[in-house]
């Protein structure tokens, strides 16, 4: 299948002309016109550079112009189709593009290193504990006072050396002890990292406080 450039240099040595006789009669440099008859795009600026000269080019040697430039957009597409599909080189991109290029690119690496400075943050840190309840540390007078928190799912909750076990959302409670005077309570939490906190809890029976 014949390309648009083969189909003007075959119409132009068939009507006899030169390709410096079609520069001076219609004012389009021969080097140009010698790149379209090879099918050279690179030696363009632009497709629509192109369409000119073909269309002008056609004319003069009587070719119908749409034609000329339905067979030429066939054989750009083809190549522009395989151009595109390699790396677009540095040197066509402009500064305003290459700019904003290296904005997107540093944001998109400052979000990727502060999202995997959290996960390394979040691997090596303790479990963290919340007691939701209770909320005072001098309780009514009773044998056992109810203490609830929550924390990690995975964690390891152990007082006294009991196991306290969580739900799945991290939320646990226990009954534990109250005797006269000061109590502590010890919860002692280790993470899925191996990492341990311990929360302390003093608490008193009302009326056993001294005022």
């Amino acid at each position: 299948m014949l390309t648009v450039g083969e189909i003007l240099k075959k119409e132009r040595e068939k009507k006899g002309y030169s390709l410096s006789e079609i520069e001076k009669a219609i004012k389009i440099r021969e080097k140009f016109l010698g790149a379209v008859e090879s099918n050279n795009w690179k030696s363009f600026s632009s497709k629509i550079y192109i369409v000119g000269i073909v269309k002008n080019y056609a004319k003069f040697l009587n070719i119908p112009p749409e034609k000329a430039i339905a067979y030429f957009y066939r054989d750009y597409e083809k190549k522009e189709e395989f151009r595109f599909k390699r790396k677009l080189p540095s040197r066509y991109l402009t500064p305003e593009t290459k700019k904003l290029f290296f904005i997107v690119l540093s944001i998109i690496f400052g979000i990727f290193f502060i999202y995997f400075g959290f996960q390394l943050k979040t691997y090596f840190s303790p479990p963290k504990v919340i007691i939701a309840s209770p909320k005072t540390t001098i309780l009514k007078k009773g044998d056992a006072v109810k203490i609830s928190g929550v924390t990690e799912k995975d964690a390891v909750i152990t007082v006294a050396g009991e196991r306290i076990y969580q739900n799945k959302e991290g939320l646990f409670e226990f009954n534990h002890p109250l005797n006269p005077g000061k109590n502590i309570v010890t919860i002692e939490v280790v993470g899925a990292n191996g990492r341990k906190t311990v929360v302390k809890k003093e608490l008193f029976r009302q009326g056993d406080v001294k005022r």
